[in-house]
């Protein structure tokens, strides 16, 4: 439920990982960037001020402003333009969402998490030294493992969506723009059993 609350304070920072331009575009890495352009749709906003080194934009979510950000840094350095915000906007770390792909999931599948380890995804582990700690949520869409053990993990992650997969997965990014809105009007816990 999207709702009008122009005069609020920024109470959320939602933060879309993946990769810019073209050569990016609808690739696994950039699942978060999916789920961006989910949000979009769902709240008739366009993502496309560019401020701290990141497209963003405002939306309200419920009775919430949400500062919504699409870094433009490249994944492994995300975590500035992030920092910046939350000091801009007083947001605690506890109310940043992250949203990422997941190669541990299988395509497809939305994992909900409070906290945790970047558990070896770079974007994750600069918006965890950059912004002082593990305890914020973060959306996983999983985009699956390589078919085999040989396949360069960097070739697999940047690899166009296409078939089955790419289907599962922006249908879950869809899903993330809804877990989102859980995560933001009825908390972390509620959706994570609704999403989990």
């Amino acid at each position: 439920m999207f709702l009008k609350n122009k005069g609020a304070p920024i109470s959320w920072i939602a933060v879309f990982l993946g990769n810019p331009g073209a050569r990016y575009d609808n690739t696994r890495h950039n699942a978060g960037f999916l789920t961006a352009d989910a949000v979009e749709k769902k709240t008739g906003v366009k993502i496309n001020r560019i401020k701290y080194k990141a497209l963003t934009a405002t939306a309200v979510i419920g009775d919430s402003r949400v500062y919504l950000m699409k870094p433009q840094t490249y994944m492994n350095l995300s975590g500035g333009a992030v920092r910046q915000a939350m000091r801009f906007y007083k947001v605690p770390l506890s109310g940043v969402v992250v949203v990422s792909d997941d190669v541990s999931l299988t395509a497809g599948k939305l994992r909900i998490r409070r906290r945790g380890s970047a558990g070896g995804h770079n974007g994750l582990q600069d918006i965890i030294s950059q912004c002082g700690g593990e305890d914020f949520p973060r959306i996983k869409i999983g985009v699956g493992s390589p078919p085999h053990e040989d396949y360069d993990m960097a070739d697999w992650v940047l690899s166009k969506l296409s078939g089955e997969d790419g289907q599962l997965i922006t249908r879950a990014a869809a899903q993330a723009a809804s877990a989102l809105e859980a995560i933001i009007t009825r908390g972390v816990e509620q959706a994570m059993s609704e999403f989990n």
